[in-house]
């Protein structure tokens, strides 16, 4: 699997956006088709529908049908993750923030996120703001 395989990586939050039509979910729906999300941040999201009480019986065929592709967490990824956690330690950034980050540096993508403080890192990975 290369970036040529993708259009752009998504961040939980931007899915998660998307799932609850919340502001920016527009440009997620626009990008979903040809986009990845890493198994690490799909387990978020589908963590907080299970929180939620929400049916999620087929949340993930549906989302795939939609163009979306879950990507496994390969160990390239997990190297690239660890190796992103001192320049972002100050901004406190998760393992599924540094994991999807990660992906994208590995592809070669951009990736949307509802992060703004995503902005201002400068770590090679072009980050697109859904607001």
């Amino acid at each position: 699997m290369t970036g040529e395989d993708f259009a752009c990586v998504l961040d939980a939050s931007a899915l998660l956006a998307l799932l609850h039509s919340e502001p920016g979910a527009k440009i997620v729906e626009e990008a979903v088709e040809g986009a990845a999300i890493s198994t690490v941040n799909w387990c978020e999201v589908y963590q907080r529908w299970l929180a939620r009480g929400v049916d999620v019986t087929d949340l993930r065929a549906d989302l795939e049908a939609l163009g979306l592709e879950i990507v496994p967490f390969a160990i390239e990824d997990a190297e690239l993750a660890a190796e992103l956690w001192s320049p972002t330690r100050r901004q406190g950034l998760s393992l599924g923030d540094r994991a999807c980050l990660g992906l994208a540096r590995r592809l070669g993508l951009a990736v949307l996120t509802a992060d703004q403080a995503w902005l201002t890192l400068d770590l090679g990975v072009e980050v697109r703001a859904i607001r």
